[in-house]
């Protein structure tokens, strides 16, 4: 009798943290779709306006890169927490999963970068420390995706030889 309480609360909590990460889930999809949608209404707007194609074109492509990361945060969330049993059966999955997403936020960050810098050098010089930095932040980003891919395949490679 005990173990078919405690087997209920453990479902009721279960089922409670599921509906919490579907609630997440469908936020973070939401605000992801309004992003996009201000990244091509400012990019709209600007061509009407007859402002600067070029860096409306950057700063709107921002937008939708950083909507498509929280699109792909959101069905990761919807994948892994909702949808399967409550993690990563497979190490090669999470970690072609965690190279996708880190990838896509790199990017933004190369884009937020560009941007910066292309303002930078028509304004003021002076400011090029924060597109600088920017840049060191995206490449660090980058080889620390490169570190983590090389130590999880050599660990995976160590694992399947052990069995």
């Amino acid at each position: 009798m005990a173990v078919q309480r405690r087997s209920g609360v453990v479902s009721a909590i279960d089922g409670f943290g599921r509906a919490v990460f579907l609630a997440v889930a469908a936020t973070l999809m939401l605000f992801a779709i309004a992003t996009l949608i201000y990244g091509w209404w400012t990019f709209g707007s600007s061509l009407l306006a007859g402002e600067q194609v070029a860096k409306s074109l950057l700063e709107a492509l921002g937008w939708v890169v950083i909507g498509l990361a929280v699109f792909d945060v959101s069905k990761y969330l919807m994948e892994e927490e909702i949808l399967r049993d409550r993690e990563m059966r497979d190490p090669v999955e999470a970690r072609k999963s965690l190279t996708k997403f880190v990838s896509t936020i790199a990017i933004a960050v190369f884009l937020e970068a560009l941007v910066a810098v292309f303002d930078a050098v028509k304004t003021d010089l002076t400011h090029l420390l924060w597109p600088t930095l920017l840049l060191l932040s995206a490449v660090l980003m980058i080889v620390g995706l490169g570190l983590y891919q090389r130590l999880s395949v050599q660990a995976e490679q160590k694992e399947s030889a052990a069995k």
